[in-house]
Parts: C-alpha cells; structure tokens; sequence
C-alpha cells in the first residue's frame, strides 16, 4: 500500500502495540498485518486512502481477534 501518510498509520500502528507491551519485533510484524489486512477491507476493489486504512483497523483487529 502506498497512499500517502499510509506509512504513518502503520508506525502508529505498531507504536501502540509496543506501548501495549508486545516487543518491537512482534509489533511490527503483527502491525504489518494487520494493516495489510485493514488496506484489504478498506480497499474493496478501488483505490484508497490512508484515513481509509485508520478506519478499517478496527475491524481487522476484530477480524482477527475473534476467529
């Protein structure tokens, strides 16, 4: 993904997971996914934007989380 500002997002992102005690690592591997997978629900097949991708974070969290 590489809308602008999507890049900051995904640092905030995995920011907050270390804040919320995860290793650097872990954060930013499980931030990279959960951001790809926000990009995904927030895209649904047309172009998006990184306000996009914020707004679908919450919902790829649930996605997964509960399965």
């Amino acid at each position: 993904m590489a809308p602008a500002g999507s890049g900051d997002v995904l640092s905030g992102l995995a920011g907050s997971l270390v804040a919320a005690g995860l290793s650097a690592w872990d954060a930013g591997s499980v931030g990279a996914y959960l951001h790809g997978l926000a990009g995904r629900f927030a895209a649904d097949g047309a172009p998006v934007g990184a306000h996009d991708v914020a707004d679908a974070i919450r919902r790829a969290w649930r996605d997964v989380y509960l399965d």
